[in-house]
């Protein structure tokens, strides 16, 4: 039997003895497991189309492959943040523009107008709460509504 605290509000399927919180299973035994982000990048092929690697409190790490440019859009809710872990893009603002290399990040706050733009592949990692939507408050052919779990 799975034992959790009164407080959580997990969903318990005893038949398989584990619970799930927001799409991600943890098993009995309370393991938890490292994610290589340089083995999940191999897992996507495609561009501009985020993929879940971990949620906590509400956030999730996110990775996705840019190249080209993204539609302009802002968050009216959500703060971004953007991490470079191969390549470099930059993100374009209406009076300015900041290019980030590997290493760096920046975190774009709530109703600011962003396009992010990379001119090769890069890998970026992406920390937002969960109810961001890729394209803000623009939807179009790149709009995520479901992003999948690696």
């Amino acid at each position: 039997m799975v034992r959790r605290p009164a407080s959580h509000n997990a969903n318990i399927d005893d038949k398989f003895h584990c619970f799930s919180v927001n799409a991600i299973t943890i098993a009995e035994a309370g393991t938890v497991e490292k994610v290589n982000v340089a083995e999940k990048f191999k897992e996507i092929e495609d561009y501009w189309n985020p993929r879940i690697v971990g949620e906590l409190n509400g956030q999730q790490v996110k990775l996705v492959r840019l190249k080209g440019e993204f539609v302009w859009h802002h968050h009216e809710n959500e703060d971004e943040m953007f991490l470079v872990v191969k390549g470099k893009f930059r993100i374009e603002f209406h009076d300015r523009q900041v290019w980030l290399n590997e290493g760096e990040f920046i975190v774009v706050p709530r109703n600011v107008e962003h396009r992010p733009v990379a001119e090769e592949d890069a890998h970026v990692l992406l920390f937002e709460p969960a109810s961001t939507l890729n394209t803000g408050n623009v939807r179009n052919e790149r709009t995520r509504d479901r992003l999948h779990t690696l």
